[in-house]
């Protein structure tokens, strides 16, 4: 079912209740989810962050990799999240934060299965529940840890830190396949950098998320061991910087994300 995203609203949305679910089965086609800066030393230790860039606003994202197949969550095991992380951009499902007139607001998915006449009630008395506040909270964390990653996202790429990858994927099938359209830190470039923005980094904070995004990128591995589980299992995930006079093999995918 498409996601319809609505402004929450005490009166409209009163009787209004949300279950409670821990399988996140709503991210089971979603191969990519949105990184914030807050929680890049979590997913480091579970799963790959990279950068992309939308092509319509020429933006930059910091995503986690969930899959290296466009619809495909490959820590969804038997229709449950396998992984010890999960990304907030998953966790806050049904609700988001986008601009409501001149200011942000919460909007609720009102197609999701998880939104009726069960589970936690949103208002009591016209006022939010304790669990609609604890919503609202990780919420505002959220949208502050966003404009927070816009800031380090254009650091980087102010430095000229961004270089474009390539993932080459080889099946036990004796398939091939080229992922196309990502980004990483070079570590060539980071470490020609002067001692004064070294120490810029360092005092900002950045330094530290440069170096969860760069280990984070060991956990490709886990990506090819949760394919062996699958009907194409995996055999190796091979990081390369991308070629720039290099043409688009006809299997070239490049990942598109729901962030």
């Amino acid at each position: 079912m498409t996601m319809n995203y609505i402004p929450l609203d005490k009166n409209n949305h009163k009787d209004l209740h949300v279950k409670i679910s821990n399988d996140f089965a709503h991210a089971k086609d979603t191969h990519l989810a949105a990184a914030s800066l807050r929680e890049y030393a979590q997913i480091a230790g579970c799963m790959p962050i990279i950068f992309i860039k939308d092509p319509k606003s020429s933006t930059t994202h910091s995503v986690a990799m969930l899959g290296i197949e466009q619809g495909v969550n490959l820590f969804m095991q038997e229709d449950k999240w396998s992984g010890h992380v999960v990304p907030l951009n998953v966790q806050r499902y049904p609700f988001d934060v986008r601009p409501d007139g001149d200011k942000l607001g919460v909007f609720i998915d009102e197609n999701s299965d998880l939104v009726g006449k069960e589970g936690e009630p949103l208002f009591t008395e016209g006022v939010p529940s304790p669990f609609l506040e604890n919503r609202q909270k990780l919420l505002s964390e959220l949208a502050n840890s966003e404009m927070a990653t816009r800031d380090f996202v254009k650091k980087l790429e102010d430095l000229g830190l961004l270089d474009s990858i390539v993932i080459r994927a080889q099946y036990t099938s004796g398939q091939q396949r080229n992922i196309n359209g990502m980004q990483t830190i070079s570590e060539k470039r980071l470490q020609g950098l002067d001692a004064d923005t070294v120490a810029e980094l360092h005092k900002t904070g950045y330094l530290g998320a440069i170096y969860a995004v760069l280990m984070s990128l060991g956990q490709l591995n886990r990506l090819v061991q949760l394919t062996q589980s699958g009907d194409n299992p995996v055999k190796s995930l091979q990081l390369q910087p991308e070629e720039p006079a290099a043409k688009t093999n006809p299997e070239d995918t490049s990942p598109e994300a729901k962030v």
